[in-house]
């Protein structure tokens, strides 16, 4: 079905265009990266004690996270995307700080955000966190913000849900404006203070930081990306894939109409996925830690158990699910670039309690056989 890299693709008996295309300001034609939550699995009490029926350490599971950023640059990845959360089964609260641990150890490989819950955060703040992470990685670092799919850190933060968007929009317009200028002012806001002619430092290593925005599916969010000239990432985890192409052409409808130009544009399809192997062993690894975590966090929201039949189903060739063996993920990385001119991909393989030797194989393959084969065919 995806084994002929042609100028249409068919899904379910029906012939998809392929979406314009635009390459990444730097590097390959197509980045390849990864991103994680970094999970630990830990309950709520566990402490950094946590024994292996419970979860694995924040201390263990942070040092892990430097181990996999590292082989993922030695390898030859693009990009390495670490999210936030203030849950006790993840281990990150701030990414820039994470990824501040492997700067140094890497050379290559860009750093970001997967994502900042900007919402709850202070906009100034994350500038200069990542801009001390672009200064120490020479200009690497980028920032990946979204209104975010776990909300602990509205209360936590003494903010109130109701604001859920109006907070995004005002915060990430000050996040805008502080990396266009050293000196911000900006007027007293619904929730944001004044400041008066401030200087913000230090200032990044690139003339401006990257910023991206992460989506989830919402053609609004689609649309604010594409007014305000933005990088879109989008968020993929379940329902098929090319339900979502329409989104990727609404943002780019969005960016012309506000006077920006769509060829110059950077998308990215961010997905759950692993690679072993062979197709079996992958999703033998995968399937277990993957459904033990959407079952507990679809117990929080009211979704269904998750099976293996579904699992099974999900890694087919039109399936939400990026598993299988080298070819069989190359096959289906080109194939949906096909469907929407993304300029990079970034799997989520460290979701649940993988063990650290399947996943740093997994890394391994990705970067050193699956990542060069993704290229070659794209470059012919």
């Amino acid at each position: 079905l995806f084994g002929g890299y042609n100028s249409q693709i068919y899904l379910w008996g029906r012939a998809i265009r392929p979406r314009p295309k635009a390459s990444p300001k730097e590097g390959h034609i197509v980045q390849i990266g990864i991103y994680t939550f970094a999970e630990s699995g830990a309950e709520s009490g566990a402490g950094s004690g946590a024994d292996q029926d419970r979860g694995i350490s924040p201390s263990q599971r942070l040092r892990n996270l430097v181990e996999e950023i590292v082989l993922a640059d030695q390898v030859g990845l693009d990009w390495f995307g670490v999210g936030e959360h203030h849950r006790p089964d993840y281990a990150v609260s701030n990414p820039a700080m994470s990824l501040a641990a492997a700067a140094i150890q890497t050379k290559n490989i860009r750093l970001s955000s997967a994502v900042t819950v900007l919402s709850s955060d202070d906009p100034i703040r994350v500038f200069q966190q990542f801009s001390m992470l672009d200064n120490l990685t020479q200009g690497r670092a980028e920032i990946m913000v979204g209104r975010g799919a776990f909300v602990e850190s509205f209360p936590l933060f003494g903010h109130a849900l109701d604001d859920y968007d109006g907070l995004f929009a005002e915060k990430l317009q000050l996040l805008m404006a502080v990396n266009d200028a050293e000196y911000i002012s900006w007027p007293r806001t619904k929730h944001l203070p004044a400041v008066n002619h401030q200087g913000v430092y230090p200032r990044p290593y690139q003339d401006k930081l990257p910023i991206w925005l992460g989506v989830g599916g919402t053609p609004q969010s689609t649309v604010r990306a594409g007014k305000l000239d933005l990088p879109l990432a989008l968020g993929i985890i379940g329902r098929d894939p090319v339900r979502f192409a329409p989104l990727f052409d609404l943002y780019r409808a969005a960016a012309s109409k506000a006077g920006h130009d769509p060829a110059s544009l950077e998308t990215s399809l961010n997905v759950h996925g692993f690679v072993a192997e062979t197709s079996q062993a992958a999703r033998d690894i995968y399937s277990g830690p993957h459904n033990e975590v959407m079952t507990r966090l679809g117990a929080e929201r009211g979704w269904p158990p998750a099976t293996r039949a579904q699992f099974d189903t999900m890694c087919g060739p039109g399936g939400a699910l990026f598993v299988g063996g080298p070819a069989e993920l190359t096959d289906k990385i080109l194939a949906h670039h096909e469907i929407f001119g993304f300029t990079r991909i970034t799997i989520q393989m460290a979701i649940g309690l993988l063990d650290l030797k399947s996943l740093m194989n997994a890394i391994e393959i990705l970067g050193t056989r699956v990542a060069p084969d993704v290229r070659k065919a794209l470059e012919a």
